[in-house]
This record gives structure tokens, C-alpha cells and sequence, in this order.
């Protein structure tokens, strides 16, 4: 499995949303590995996006990471689950990509542990399932995702990708309608909110 090249995250935020869909996302334990395709995704525009923790280029402890290099991780907290995001965008520019959701590919037996009693097709299909799923916590703030534990490694085109307003964000004017969530259509891993 070939690793994304650093490159790949140089795409604008809204590109790199959609071609992250298709991609493995991979994460090493003591216990085996745990590989999930990339079925859905959420595009946040930094400084100009109502909905994203930097708009107006809000820079704070949380934030920071943001204002670095693309291709690393921006994890936070939300209520008791820790979501997981791709920095994006030029540095200086606090762009990022939520990883909504992924289909198992190997470690089922991890995910089985990690979310019990759990049907297998909500064990991942939202933004804190998925990384409860994989064991991913805020240790991983601001880890390259060059290196191990957690990478993303080259997959397969998704040919039927939707587009349409992302999930979960209310209270941000206009901006929760903006079209910048994208998944794989028919994917039945992908969050239920349509």
C-alpha cells in the first residue's frame, strides 16, 4: 500500500474533500491493523466559512495546527467523541477536511472490540463512530500523516461521488447549507443524515 504523497493535501480544501473518497485510511495497533475506505467527507473553508473552528482566522490552541502544513491531523473534541480531520489548504490558511465516514476493510475483529455491540454498518458511518472505532484520540493532534500509527494509503476512484450540505452545524448561517459535505452514493457506511 503506497502512502499518499505529501502533495496530494496541497489540493484546495474542497478538492481535496472529494479526492480523499476512495482512499484508505489506515491505523497500526498493538493488536493488528484496522484499514478503512474513505466514504465521506466534509470540506471546511477556514477564515471564510462561518462553520469552520477558524473563521475570521480565529487562531487558538485548538486551531493551531491548522495554520501549518497540509497533511496533517486536526483532531478535537465534541461532547465525549474526538473527530478526526485532514489540515488543508497553504500555510497560514486554516482550512481542513472532516473524515465523516469509512468502510472496513480489515481489522473488523478491532472495531468489533472497540464498539460492541454495535451493527456492523454503525460502527463507522459518522465522524466519532469511526474513531471510536479505530482507537483514534486526541494524541494524535497535529501527527503527520506520512508516518505510522495513522496514514492514508492510495485507493480506488469512486466513480458516483454526491455533494450536498454538511451535517451537524446549525448555528452558522448560510454556511450550513453550503454543498461541501461529499459520499460515495449508494455506500451504506455513509452517515443516514440525507
Amino acid at each position: 500500500m503506497k502512502r499518499l504523497d505529501p502533495s496530494f493535501y496541497e489540493q484546495p480544501t474542497i478538492e481535496l474533500a472529494r479526492s480523499l473518497l476512495g482512499h484508505y485510511l489506515v491505523h497500526d495497533h498493538l493488536d493488528g491493523q484496522i484499514v478503512g475506505k474513505i466514504v465521506e467527507t466534509e470540506a471546511y473553508l477556514g477564515a471564510v466559512d462561518r462553520a469552520a473552528h477558524s473563521f475570521g482566522g480565529r487562531r487558538t490552541n485548538r486551531t493551531e495546527v491548522m495554520f501549518g502544513l497540509p497533511g496533517h491531523v486536526y483532531t478535537y473534541q465534541m461532547h465525549t467523541h474526538t473527530l478526526l480531520n485532514v489540515v488543508s489548504g497553504p500555510v497560514g490558511t486554516p482550512e481542513a477536511v472532516l473524515i465523516r465516514a469509512i468502510e472496513p476493510i480489515e481489522g473488523q475483529t478491532i472495531i468489533d472490540m472497540n464498539r460492541p455491540g454495535i451493527k456492523r454498518f454503525d460502527q463507522t458511518n459518522g465522524p466519532g463512530k469511526l474513531t471510536k472505532a479505530l482507537g483514534i484520540t486526541m494524541d494524535l493532534y497535529g501527527h503527520s500523516l506520512q508516518h505510522e500509527p495513522l496514514y492514508i494509503v492510495e485507493g480506488d476512484v469512486i466513480p458516483d461521488i454526491e455533494a450536498g450540505p454538511r451535517i451537524g452545524i446549525p448555528n452558522t448561517g448560510e454556511a450550513r447549507d453550503y454543498p461541501y459535505r461529499f459520499f460515495e452514493r449508494s455506500n451504506p457506511y455513509v452517515s443516514k443524515f440525507r
